[in-house]
């Protein structure tokens, strides 16, 4: 998107959000159960950026992610925070890359609370890189029509003369 002195920019109030505070570990802890949780708000704010191609026009879709999110965050920390901080914290500590493997066990127990306090349950593998059909309340942007010109040059003739090339075919392997 090219800036212009035509092109209008939202004013700092309405950019203005509370922002998740949160470290990478808690993010990824939560981050199964958050996408699913989220999932509708995630698609309809991906959805508006794809199709309209202008951020701008998507700042409502963005504070509804956010808000999700510190929804979700909240009921986590209200109910499952010792779970959710012993996981978050393996998760930081057992390896350089935050690998999910090193923590299976205090996953379990953080994904049981979830179970037993919100009846969500964790997402099976390969979820979200399924292919999925999103149902939008928001109308399609109507699309541009494309322009077609018409051929500048017409072909030659069909009886015009073809004399042979002057130093030989460009594929002198097929004659």
């Amino acid at each position: 998107m090219v800036i212009t002195n035509n092109t209008t920019l939202p004013e700092e109030s309405e950019l203005n959000v509370q922002e998740l505070n949160l470290s990478s570990a808690a993010l990824r802890a939560g981050s199964f159960h958050l996408g699913k949780q989220c999932e509708q708000a995630n698609n309809e704010f991906m959805l508006c950026r794809q199709e309209l191609d202008d951020p701008r026009a998507c700042l409502a879709e963005g504070k509804a992610v956010t808000n999700c999110a510190l929804d979700f965050f909240r009921k986590v920390k209200k109910s499952c925070h010792e779970e959710f901080m012993q996981y978050a914290t393996c998760l930081d500590k057992s390896s350089g890359t935050m690998a999910f493997s090193q923590c299976r066990k205090t996953q379990g127990v953080f994904d049981k609370c979830i179970k037993d306090n919100f009846d969500w349950d964790r997402p099976s593998y390969g979820y979200f890189s399924r292919a999925k059909v999103i149902k939008s309340a928001r109308e399609a942007p109507k699309k541009e029509e494309k322009i077609s010109y018409p051929d500048a040059t017409p072909g030659l003739p069909e009886d015009y003369p073809k004399p042979p090339a002057k130093y030989g075919s460009r594929f002198h392997w097929l004659e």
